[in-house]
């Protein structure tokens, strides 16, 4: 199975050595979303997991376990996040710079293929103007487009409680264009993630962040591995198991959907044990905890094509 680390919080960047204790005791529990008294208990071992995939702003915490972890026999790759806004939307990640010299190093110890550049959410507004952006998306692949192998972008979303509101297709199918110009320049694909829009005409393909076949390089077998249709209907991602928990994130960004409220992302984050089996605090007693159905998803299918 692959192991998703984590859409719901920064684990590589605020909880770097509780990951490292799970892999060590080869398990973690994960409480449902929706229902605290729902845990499942998901086996961590090279036996069970395929890949690890990394989401965040700011790897560079992670950066000291990275041999360990191969030592342990674990594929991974970074879906690294950089933005070009400032204290205003990220007032607790690292700038621009820092975060591109942080993915050059990365990318250069790892492999530029297990390095994906993530450009979003894209808010265009008075002060971060589509000019704006295209200036900045532009530095950016001048000084990344060596350090991976795809780029990809999504518009900000509304949900309950946003400040920001969705753009309208015009304005998308606009800085699409724009930053297709750029990315072409650099010979850098770009890539949708879960927009509704089609982009194909302007050169923008849909994506998939956890993406079949870039496991299937970076593991090196086929993967029988479907649709994960517990996410949007525009995700094109495969199936995975995620380890996060919501509202734990302190980073603060003002246009989050997985943390609502800074303050209780900083409270819940006191509550934080490096040694605990559970991300936040510890399991109270009235909880009931399923181990999760855990294997490789490994094809061992022998397919005709192989041989022609």
């Amino acid at each position: 199975m692959i192991i998703s680390a984590s859409r719901r919080t920064d684990i590589p960047a605020l909880y770097p050595e509780w990951f490292m204790n799970r892999l060590l005791a080869e398990e973690v529990l994960v409480p449902n979303p929706y229902n605290r008294k729902k845990v499942s208990r998901i086996k961590l071992t090279p036996a069970t997991v395929d890949c690890f995939v990394f989401w965040t702003k700011n790897p560079e915490p992670l950066l000291p376990s990275l041999k360990k972890i191969d030592l342990l026999g674990y594929p991974y790759y970074f879906e690294m996040t950089i933005t070009d806004y400032r204290d205003d939307l990220e007032p607790n990640v690292p700038s621009t710079e820092e975060a591109m010299a942080t993915f050059m190093l990365l990318s250069e110890r790892i492999g530029r293929e297990r390095m994906d550049l993530r450009f979003d959410p894209i808010i265009i507004n008075e002060k971060y103007t589509l000019d704006y952006h295209l200036e900045q998306f532009e530095m950016m692949c001048d000084w990344l487009h060596a350090y991976t192998d795809r780029c990809i972008i999504s518009f900000v979303d509304y949900y309950r409680g946003s400040p920001f509101v969705e753009l309208e297709t015009e304005d998308m199918i606009e800085a699409a264009k724009g930053l297709v110009k750029i990315a072409d320049k650099y010979r850098l694909p770009l890539y949708t993630c879960a927009e509704k829009v089609d982009l194909r005409p302007y050169g923008v393909r849909p994506g998939a962040c956890i993406d079949r076949k870039k496991v299937e390089n970076i593991v090196g077998y086929r993967l029988d591995a479907k649709r994960d249709r517990r996410q949007r209907k525009a995700c094109g991602c495969v199936e995975s198991i995620d380890i996060g928990t919501y509202g734990t994130c302190t980073h603060g960004c003002r246009y989050c959907y997985a943390t609502g409220n800074p303050d209780s992302a900083k409270r819940r984050y006191e509550l934080h044990d490096v040694n605990s089996p559970m991300l936040i605090g510890s399991l109270k007693g009235d909880e009931a905890v399923t181990d999760r159905r855990m294997q490789l998803q490994r094809d061992d299918q022998i397919s005709i094509f192989e041989f022609l």
